[in-house]
């Protein structure tokens, strides 16, 4: 099992935002990461950055690479927030033909650095709210399939759908390039019981986002919110997950990244009991 970290968190950030692509020092954050002991980073690609990420070149996708085998530090996962800003829903008919080849190139520049999966948002101006706009995003995402077959890159969803909702259209998707994308902040502050969660869709789980936030408000510090992490730690070994951690943990002071980061570490091996097995190099 390994244990990774958004992009952007191991810096301070730009303009007081929680996560961003860093424009003009990602290439520190592999040696930051090695130095905290986290194995792996999810790499951000949203419009701030589009124009700088190196993911849009080959020499781009080649400093990733030997940065990556440098620093034993892995790039698995990619979290679209392009389509946050420019959702695959609620898209005119030209707009989403756009989107939907970006959502192409994406696939084939992951395929090309080795990633193995797009978390794909579908939560703040990307959330779906009515029955229209489910049908609207089943019929997107049976095309998006086409292209995680083509590619094998797979695609998990991050969602704020209720649970039945959630299972109702993964159930109409049921390859297994298509998975959830599970956030324990952004549960507890839509106040979703992991019990109804995992009975709903926990097979399909096939990576954690770790925060932590109040119900019905934003992310704080983890161990104080409203996330039962004894609680997922329990689900997440009844249905034998292997898959990594990516912490998308509050922000503390700015220039403190570090030693928040290894404390952030910590209490994943701390709490998420079923990774008992492993000891912090702390």
């Amino acid at each position: 099992m390994m244990i990774g970290i958004m992009q952007g968190r191991l810096i301070p950030p730009v303009d007081d935002t929680i996560y961003h692509f860093p424009r003009d020092i990602w290439a520190e954050e592999f040696k930051l990461a090695a130095q905290v002991h986290l194995d792996c980073i999810e790499w951000i690609y949203d419009l701030f950055g589009a124009d700088v990420n190196p993911l849009s070149t080959d020499d781009g996708i080649n400093q990733i690479q030997v940065l990556s085998k440098q620093y034993k530090v892995k790039i698995l996962s990619l979290c679209a927030n392009c389509f946050i800003e420019k959702p695959l829903v609620r898209a005119s008919a030209s707009e989403l033909e756009d989107r939907m080849e970006l959502m192409f190139w994406l696939l084939k520049r992951c395929q090309l650095l080795g990633i193995n999966r797009i978390v794909l948002p579908f939560l703040d101006g990307s959330r779906i709210d009515t029955d229209a706009e489910f049908e609207s995003l089943l019929a997107v995402l049976r095309q998006v399939l086409n292209m995680a077959i083509e590619t094998g890159v797979a695609i998990h969803l991050e969602t704020s759908l209720v649970p039945t909702k959630f299972a109702s259209l993964l159930e109409k998707l049921p390859s297994p390039l298509i998975m959830v994308n599970y956030d324990s902040g952004n549960s507890a502050s839509l106040g979703y019981d992991p019990q109804d969660e995992f009975a709903a869709y926990g097979s399909r789980i096939g990576s954690v986002h770790v925060k932590d936030r109040i119900r019905g408000g934003g992310t704080v510090p983890l161990g104080t919110g409203d996330a039962n992490f004894k609680l997922l730690s329990d689900h997440l070994a009844g249905i034998g997950y292997r898959g990594d951690y990516i912490l998308e943990a509050a922000r503390g002071s700015s220039g403190d990244e570090i030693p928040w980061a290894i404390r952030n570490r910590n209490f994943i091996l701390t709490h998420l009991c079923h990774l008992s097995d492993q000891v912090s190099k702390e």
